[in-house]
């Protein structure tokens, strides 16, 4: 867990910007994977909070607000690029982004002991 605990800043950037690509290219539909919109929402979310949350810097609490107030961009762009903008969908992410930061401090502190 090294390997979070000091790039955890340029893993959550990475998933950022896949989350970003796949949010605004424009789909004539949504492809057939298995799963709801709302839980992949969820699980990407969580996902990008994880290594934040795992590594816990002093300014976690403003980059968890920046992820949220990305997340509130990609929806109100969204209809501009062919896709559907949705507040369930921010709502889904707002949830991804608290588990995912429950996840990591829970895990971060299992390890440590």
């Amino acid at each position: 867990m090294k390997l979070l605990d000091e790039h955890y800043l340029k893993i959550s950037i990475f998933i950022l910007l896949c989350i970003t690509t796949l949010s605004l290219y424009p789909a004539d539909k949504l492809p057939d994977v298995p799963g709801t919109d709302k839980t992949h929402h969820f699980i990407a979310y969580a996902a990008l909070a994880f290594p934040v949350a795992f590594r816990l810097p002093k300014n976690w609490i403003f980059l968890m607000l920046f992820f949220l107030f990305c997340s509130g961009m990609i929806e109100l762009i969204q209809p501009y690029v062919n896709r559907y903008g949705e507040w369930l969908d921010m709502l889904a992410n707002s949830l991804g982004l608290v588990i995912g930061t429950v996840l990591g401090i829970f895990t971060k502190k299992l390890l440590s002991n």
